[in-house]
């Protein structure tokens, strides 16, 4: 293997499965949480991290825009991942005796409908992988997990149904993050690039700042906010851009944003998956 990749959570969660996916030729690292994530990059104990940023069905995922200003390290590629749910329980049990089912909180509402029409109770596990782990342990053939079919192969459990997503399109957007900040590349489905940035105190200093990607045709795909030190007034914005910053109509359209803000944070520039399109 070349390299190790780290993800938050156990072997076998969705995260594992975007490791695997993205970059097949590493080997993927579980951590406990995002923080571990960004600090076994950071001291060199794994090359890349893989972060879940968004999902279709639940939208995006708390805590990360405010890690990854401060994270240090750099967004070098993006990978969108299909999230298929599937019921697993112990060999032997059926879905017919299945009475509650764990998984993450984010899960449980993502499959509602199955859950209701099956008579089977939503259990809040703290991963959905640890979940699968759980209920192998257990071998209680009235509880499954909400997982993966990678934990169901991980754990030595029985597939009882397969996507039981109540969304045909379930899927999440997950950021690769490593050290160094790349802007050689070059993407066959074009270029992303991410930025955050705080807007100068003066009237319509948003609306100014976001003039100039309009006028210099410059698609932006994503713009959030969300407070910093924990105060009302002091807001910084998350924004993903489509286009390279040497690009000349990005670079126009960066240098008329460095006029109204008064910080601008590059995080990454990075091919765009072609699943975007």
């Amino acid at each position: 293997m070349s390299g190790r990749i780290a993800f938050q959570g156990e072997p076998g969660a969705y995260s594992d499965q975007a490791c695997r996916q993205a970059r097949p030729d590493m080997e993927s690292v579980p951590c406990r949480t995002f923080e571990d994530v960004i600090e076994a990059v950071r001291k060199g104990d794994a090359d890349l991290a893989m972060l879940p940023v968004e999902n279709t069905t639940y939208g995006r995922v708390a805590d990360i825009h405010r890690l990854l200003p401060e994270s240090g390290l750099h967004i070098v590629d993006e990978a969108f991942v299909r999230v298929h749910i599937n019921l697993l329980g112990v060999p032997g049990s059926t879905i017919d005796g299945v009475k509650e089912a764990y998984s993450h909180l984010v899960l449980l509402p993502q499959c509602a409908s199955f859950l209701r029409e099956n008579g089977i109770t939503g259990r809040v596990s703290s991963d959905n992988a640890r979940a699968a782990r759980d209920i192998a342990a257990e071998g209680d053939p009235t509880k499954a997990a909400l997982a993966s079919e990678l934990a169901a192969e991980i754990y030595g459990l029985k597939v009882l149904a397969r996507h039981i997503e109540d969304q045909s399109n379930n899927t999440t957007r997950f950021l690769i993050m490593s050290r160094e900040l790349d802007l050689k590349r070059r993407g066959k489905a074009g270029m992303m690039t991410s930025f955050v940035f705080r807007v100068r105190n003066i009237p319509a200093a948003l609306y100014k700042a976001m003039g100039g990607f309009a006028t210099n045709g410059v698609n932006m795909t994503k713009l959030e906010s969300y407070m910093v030190d924990g105060s009302f007034s002091a807001t910084q914005f998350y924004a993903d851009i489509e286009g390279h910053p040497d690009d000349r109509n990005v670079q126009l359209a960066l240098e008329e944003l460095d006029y109204f803000t008064s910080h601008v944070s590059l995080l990454g520039v990075y091919p765009a998956d072609p699943r975007r399109r």
